[in-house]
């Protein structure tokens, strides 16, 4: 359209940055004030965690287009990495930094591990094999009583996981697979889900794509599962069963597939619903499930499909809408 006004780069980049500044000390405040009881306090920061969770699983499933569910396994062996580790630390920034990179790091070790021969593999069979994978790591952790703590769990483990470095750790996180989506490397993940056949014949390298994706999504699973273990405190096997990936899964596709701000508000409402529905105790569950069924049967896309949020495009709408509406009441004048 003649004279639409885009907000420059550098604008956009200090506008995004303010707000999510201000989303940071205002949320830090709030909970340090005492103004939220201390169950709304753990949904918060639950909150995080799984907005995290959600986003590195869509990496692999609504960007690269494939089905894992082993993500809980990712999950575990970062949340174990980063214990461990801050268990043998003093308590200090440096620690808590280490202790995100680490887990983060184990999960990607594992992802290349377990990526490379799975994804030759494809739909129910990538399924079957990720299954298997997050299946073995948590038996595996019961089998290791000596590192991990066996059935009873991995205790004092030292509790980091305040607002301010789960919420900083989810905004880096997400800014920094949106810069990958957007990238070239992201296109070529996105090409290779619209069609993989056609992207190798345009010369993209699919098994080093497909695995960095992989890759991609376990570090920041891994990451996530680091920010849940300084948030409880203490790790059992039973954290990181089969219905935790299949419940990670269900925010991804509720929110849109490739939809990173879909995930955002799907895994939100999903982790905030049951706090809410606590006076509804008995049907509780029923509610849950009849509000995902209906999401399901009127918007199978998701909530968002495959749109994702922008806020300088919401602005340049309302900067350009309110010109054309100037040019039109001069126009009028004219006339």
């Amino acid at each position: 359209m003649n004279g639409y006004k885009q907000i420059p780069v550098y604008l956009r980049y200090l506008i995004n940055t303010l707000l999510l500044g201000a989303f940071l000390l205002g949320g830090n405040a709030l909970l340090a004030s005492g103004a939220v009881n201390r169950a709304q306090s753990a949904v918060i920061l639950q909150i995080g965690i799984y907005i995290l969770l959600a986003v590195s699983l869509n990496v692999a499933t609504g960007y690269l287009g494939q089905l894992p569910l082993g993500h809980a396994g990712f999950m575990a062996v970062g949340g174990y990495g980063a214990a461990l580790l801050w268990k043998a630390m003093p308590r200090s920034a440096g620690a808590i930094v280490l202790g995100l990179l680490l887990g983060g790091l184990v999960a990607a070790v594992f992802g290349v591990v377990i990526g490379v021969p799975a994804l030759r593999l494809k739909g129910d069979y990538l399924a079957i094999i990720t299954l298997g994978f997050g299946e073995i790591i948590r038996v595996l952790i019961i089998n290791l009583p000596g590192i991990t703590g066996g059935t009873p769990g991995l205790m004092n483990i030292p509790k980091h996981s305040s607002f301010l470095v789960v919420y900083t750790t989810v905004i880096l996180s997400c800014a920094l697979i949106h810069t990958l989506m957007k990238s070239r490397h992201g296109r070529a993940i996105l090409a290779i889900r619209e069609n993989e056949i056609a992207a190798e014949s345009s010369g993209v390298n699919t098994t080093f794509y497909k695995v960095l994706a992989f890759t991609v999504s376990a570090f920041f699973a891994g990451v996530a599962g680091a920010l849940y273990a300084g948030y409880t405190g203490i790790l059992t096997p039973g954290n990181f069963t089969f219905m935790t990936s299949v419940n990670i899964l269900v925010m991804v596709v509720l929110g849109g597939l490739g939809s990173m701000a879909g995930s955002v508000i799907a895994a939100t409402i999903l982790t905030a619903l049951p706090l809410a529905l606590q006076s509804f105790n008995k049907y509780r569950m029923v509610i849950y499930a009849l509000l995902l069924i209906a999401v399901m049967i009127f918007k199978p896309s998701g909530l968002l499909g495959r749109y994702d949020f922008s806020l300088t495009r919401i602005l340049e709408k309302l900067i350009n809408g309110q010109l054309f509406a100037r040019a039109k009441k001069a126009g009028e004048d004219r006339a």
